[in-house]
């Protein structure tokens, strides 16, 4: 019920101009993830020296269309290359990480 409750105010906070400046780097990427804003995302991936910062870089890159990157990012997160869709993985991320 807890994620639920998350998922809801994550998607609602997608109605202002920034994400929360209280919250962890990991959530603003996929703020701006959702929001569209690639480079932004990929600004603050890059710097999460992390293994949800890594996945985070890896769905970036898949996004991106770039499947060589993307596996790079993926192994070093320590997931298997998704077979599902780019939505799915997100939606999972969003479940998974907030």
């Amino acid at each position: 019920m807890e994620s639920f409750k998350e998922h809801t105010k994550f998607i609602e906070s997608l109605k202002k101009a920034f994400p929360q400046e209280n919250w962890p780097l990991h959530k603003k990427a996929l703020w701006w993830i959702a929001r569209g804003d690639w480079n932004r995302a990929h600004n603050i991936a890059q710097d999460l020296d992390t293994p949800i910062g890594s996945w985070i870089h890896a769905y970036l890159h898949r996004l991106e269309g770039d499947r060589f990157n993307a596996g790079y990012w993926y192994r070093l997160a320590k997931k298997p290359y998704p077979e599902k869709s780019l939505e799915k993985e997100f939606e999972f991320m969003l479940i998974e990480l907030l």
